[in-house]
């Protein structure tokens, strides 16, 4: 697989403020283990195969653990996510694929029960996010792996 073109030398000024955009993630009121656990489950929805690569190596540089990371995909059944970290990845699931008419109140008030109202808006902020860097990875077949040096996440043990 090779890939169509590069977004990023195509377009230097929306890839600088989507990764500026990205990066304001450092300042959010959501912590870094669920922003890792959301970006991995928004990737793997979408099927981004270059976006589930670095996010799961960043996670794993970062101290996640590999049977967490293994569970990630069904994390309803797992015991091994918190009730926090359960309503942010249901929030993510929800606002990567739309229902039809929308987010239901039932969905909204179980994360509401976990997170405050600036949370919510965060975590909002870092689903969309992701789902714009998959949507460019998979549009343009972005090679997994082929970033591994330039983000130093060659770093995690993972090939």
């Amino acid at each position: 697989m090779s890939q169509r073109l590069n977004f990023m030398q195509q377009s230097p000024e929306f890839f600088k403020k989507l990764m500026e955009y990205s990066n304001a993630e450092k300042g959010s009121s959501i912590e870094e283990k669920i922003i890792h656990l959301v970006h991995i489950r928004a990737s793997q929805m979408n099927g981004c195969g270059f976006c589930l690569d670095m996010h799961v190596k960043q996670a794993k540089i970062h101290g996640e653990t590999e049977l967490r990371l293994y569970h990630l995909s069904v994390w309803r059944e797992s015991t091994l996510f918190s009730p926090r970290e359960r309503a942010a990845l249901a929030w993510t699931e929800v606002l990567t694929k739309l229902p039809e008419h929308g987010v239901s109140d039932e969905v909204y008030d179980r994360v509401r029960s976990q997170l405050s109202e600036k949370e919510i808006s965060d975590l909002t902020y870092t689903v969309m996010s992701i789902n714009a860097w998959n949507r460019l990875n998979i549009a343009f077949k972005t090679v997994p792996g082929s970033s591994d040096a330039a983000f130093g996440l060659t770093k995690a043990g993972l090939s």
